[in-house]
């Protein structure tokens, strides 16, 4: 495969993903009116987890043998992190929805790109350059713009506040995932799905109601598997060659998604404060995806296991045979070199 072409194949797995979560906030916004919000936050991961495992199953049953390394003991802290987060993160912004349009809701879910990215370089390192930097500066101000109920007397909305909240959870829970990203990401989706679904089921167990006519249970469920599930699948999948910040920068096409379906389908009115944060948050995802890095590093020597191919720079330890995509554990000596980069999962290395 031509290598400039594959380059771009984890922009297009980060963008799907952003497409497929697009959908949540103005079919959620529906499905609420039906649904309290407890529960439709657990019903969104069920959904994810449940359909998952029956792809996971039929693979399996149709003697699928995946590539894929498993998660080890080694991440498991990482992963009660991510099940947490992601209990806390749809609560926010179920009840946030009741309190706001899912058009502003949409937008504001942009903020996880700046919570993300600011986590990743104060808990990670991971390298922010100049246009990322700008990126994040308009979608703060757009977040702002959006916030205020009324500019004039300076009201915050309630429900914008809990939205940018999901969002701070979603950006530590991003780094969290980033970690796991070396590992199979449908294994990761459905410890995900399930794990967070039952927590947020036993929060609406214990505060909500869960109870619900069985036709907008079952939406949620399948709502759950496209906006959460195969969205998470091909995030991670592209956070493994990206890193957290510029997988959410791609990201920045799930809310304008999300305002398009608002428009078409909630009828919600268009203002001019509305089309201004707009305007900027356009203006921050070009800077956010237009972004180079590139300078001399070094790869401290390492031993982990993941799917790989022996077509990079990165891969030289020898087989006895010819292999094409595999997974092992293999060791990486120490190098220096120069090239283009991104923080992927063999550069996250300090600056």
């Amino acid at each position: 495969m031509d290598t400039d072409f594959k380059k771009y194949i984890p922009v297009v797995y980060a963008i799907t993903a952003a497409l497929l979560f697009g959908l949540n906030a103005p079919f959620s916004k529906l499905l609420v009116k039906e649904i309290n919000p407890l529960f439709l936050a657990a019903l969104l991961y069920l959904g994810a987890g449940i359909g998952m495992l029956i792809i996971d199953t039929i693979k399996k049953y149709q003697n699928y043998t995946s590539l894929e390394a498993r998660l080890t003991k080694k991440e498991m802290p990482f992963v009660i992190a991510m099940i947490l987060l992601d209990i806390a993160a749809p609560i926010f912004l179920m009840f946030g929805l009741t309190m706001t349009n899912a058009g502003t809701a949409s937008l504001l879910g942009n903020f996880e790109i700046v919570a993300t990215s600011i986590i990743a370089m104060v808990f990670f390192q991971e390298a922010l350059g100049k246009r990322l930097w700008i990126a994040i500066a308009l979608i703060s101000i757009a977040s702002v713009i959006l916030t205020l109920r009324d500019v004039e007397t300076i009201k915050i909305s309630v429900g914008a506040l809990l939205v940018l909240l999901s969002a701070v959870c979603w950006g530590f829970e991003n780094n969290c995932t980033r970690n796991l990203s070396i590992k199979d990401p449908l294994q990761v989706v459905i410890i995900k799905g399930f794990g967070s679904g039952i927590g947020a089921l036993f929060i609406a167990y214990r505060w909500g109601e869960l109870s619900a006519p069985l036709l907008y249970i079952l939406l949620a469920l399948i709502l759950g598997f496209f906006a959460y599930g195969l969205s998470i699948f091909f995030y991670v999948t592209a956070q493994r060659e990206l890193g957290a910040a510029r997988t959410s920068a791609y990201y920045a096409a799930a809310p304008f998604m999300g305002v398009v379906i608002s428009w078409i389908i909630l009828r919600e009115p268009i203002s001019a404060t509305f089309l201004i944060a707009l305007a900027i948050m356009i203006a921050g995802t070009y800077f956010a995806v237009s972004e180079k890095h590139i300078h001399e590093h070094t790869h401290k020597s390492v031993i982990h296991e993941h799917k790989h191919k022996h077509d990079d720079a990165h891969h030289d330890h020898t087989h006895n045979t010819n292999v094409t995509e595999h997974s092992h554990e293999h060791t990486h000596r120490k190098t220096t070199h120069t090239h283009e980069h991104l923080p992927d999962l063999h550069h996250r290395h300090k600056h």
